[in-house]
């Protein structure tokens, strides 16, 4: 089942034992296309504190019309490690927070979330991060965690092989690996308002400093392609036809 990210802001959110905010944003990942996080405003029990929730511990995110269950207490939430969200998520504070909730880490390993093409919540002995923080086990090469904002994207100008067309409307995400199978691209008034979907496959870069995605498409492919229009409760019957 595919959701729309857009749908999805607002949606409340509830720990094991109560109400912990509702979801204001997504952090995924810009190389490997996957979410990695839920972006959750705590409210006013937390005092407006902003904090990040794995995809590992999301009960029903499959469902439409109810609070979001997590399969963490509020205490576990609270003590979690802090995150500046006008900052870029490093690698180190990553490794510090799987570390505190004992999950593998998922840039380890071949999958899309290190061993699994899935977040799994319990880890197998072998797979447990007891490693220090900071060792050489824990971080990559590069510590640069690639995560992005899908609220800060939304808007970004599309740049296709011979031109500009439309931006970015919607993020499309699969309810088990989280990943980010399409991008709900609007036209515009170039074309009256179509909305089409592109698959990350089609895209070449991000630039932020330009506020634009490159795509390798044209124009002409984008006139072409079917309008996209299917609502949110029919996205397990979404085509690959209605894609490029």
């Amino acid at each position: 089942m595919l959701r729309s990210v857009k749908q999805l802001y607002g949606d409340s959110l509830r720990a094991s034992d109560g109400e912990i905010g509702h979801i204001k944003d997504f952090y995924f990942d810009d190389r490997s296309w996957v979410v990695r996080y839920v972006v959750a405003d705590t409210g006013t029990w937390l005092s407006g504190r902003l904090v990040l929730i794995s995809p590992h511990v999301f009960r029903n995110f499959d469902l439409d019309g109810v609070c979001r269950g997590v399969n963490l207490t509020r205490k576990q939430i609270e003590n979690s490690p802090h995150f500046d969200s006008h900052m870029p998520v490093s690698r180190q504070y990553e490794a510090e927070y799987y570390h505190y909730y004992g999950w593998p880490y998922y840039w380890q390993g071949d999958g899309l979330w290190g061993g699994s093409g899935f977040p799994t919540m319990e880890p197998s002995a072998e797979d447990r991060p007891d490693e220090p923080i900071g060792g050489e086990a824990s971080l990559p090469q590069s510590a640069d965690a690639h995560l992005r904002s899908t609220q800060a994207l939304h808007g970004y100008r599309i740049q296709t092989s011979d031109g500009e067309i439309g931006h970015v409307a919607d993020f499309i995400v699969h309810n088990k690996s989280w990943a980010i199978v399409h991008l709900v691209v609007e036209t515009g008034h170039w074309f009256s308002g179509k909305e089409i979907v592109i698959s990350p496959k089609h895209i070449d870069q991000i630039s932020y400093e330009e506020s634009k995605v490159y795509v390798n498409v044209t124009k002409e492919a984008i006139l072409k392609a079917p309008e996209y229009h299917v609502p949110a409760w029919a996205f397990q019957d979404l085509k690959v036809a209605n894609s490029l």
